[in-house]
């Protein structure tokens, strides 16, 4: 199996996410006594977070990228970067490696076009929704997506921000993320992009008519497939 490198620890409930998927995916692969060769490297949320809050991109390619670099100097192969609005210094990141860098988004996509007729809205923190880093990236893979509302991003960011990444997941917040959701079919939406790891935490996947493409376990699978020689 080939090793694959995770930059996390933003937040660390995503990456825990990210390693359990990782190994229950191998081990279905290949059997119980097997687990997934990775080499993590979990960085400091703050820093990462307060880029981000100032949209500071320059001090998050500073940090993201020599991240890239020490996991493949230590033997990765390819990486994931486990935060989907890290992925707006994606370029950074890759052009500092030689190995590849699976993107969340190009994963999401061939799932969404391939089960999807019509347009799939994005729900995630503020810059994932708005930002045309993801939008672009989505669209340009043939996604058609619905524009963001204003009173909704801000609702879900707020989630995110003050309870998701500190590992809270209140009913009051699952009752929202339902009626978000009921909301965006009724303005059109064919499916629904989980495009933040901790939304797993408020919403049930499963348990919607409407299709829901969770962005960790799309990459997951990218990963593990790179891990087993896919």
């Amino acid at each position: 199996m080939r090793k694959l490198g995770l930059i996390g620890g933003m937040s660390w409930y995503s990456s825990r996410m990210y390693y359990e998927q990782l190994n229950r995916r191998v081990q279905k692969a290949r059997g119980t006594d097997h687990s997934a060769p990775l080499l993590i490297e979990s960085l400091d949320f703050q820093i990462a977070r307060q880029a981000t809050r100032d949209a500071d991109w320059e001090t998050l390619a500073n940090v993201i990228a020599p991240s890239a670099k020490r996991l493949e100097q230590a033997g990765a192969t390819a990486l994931l970067i486990a935060a989907n609005s890290v992925h707006r210094v994606y370029e950074d990141v890759q052009d500092a490696v030689d190995i590849p860098v699976i993107h969340v988004a190009d994963e999401i996509a061939e799932r969404v076009k391939a089960d999807v007729d019509g347009p799939a809205a994005v729900l995630g923190t503020r810059h994932v929704m708005t930002g045309n880093f993801y939008r672009n990236r989505l669209i340009e893979n043939g996604v058609e997506l619905l524009e963001p509302d204003e009173a909704v991003v801000a609702e879900i960011d707020e989630i995110i921000d003050t309870e998701l990444m500190v590992g809270k997941a209140t009913r009051d917040s699952m009752r929202d993320m339902k009626t978000i959701i009921t909301n965006l079919e009724r303005r059109g939406a064919n499916a629904i992009i989980l495009a933040s790891t901790e939304l797993e935490m408020i919403v049930d996947v499963d348990a919607n008519i409407m299709p829901i493409f969770d962005s960790t376990a799309i990459h997951c699978e990218a990963g593990a497939e790179w891990i087993l020689g896919g």
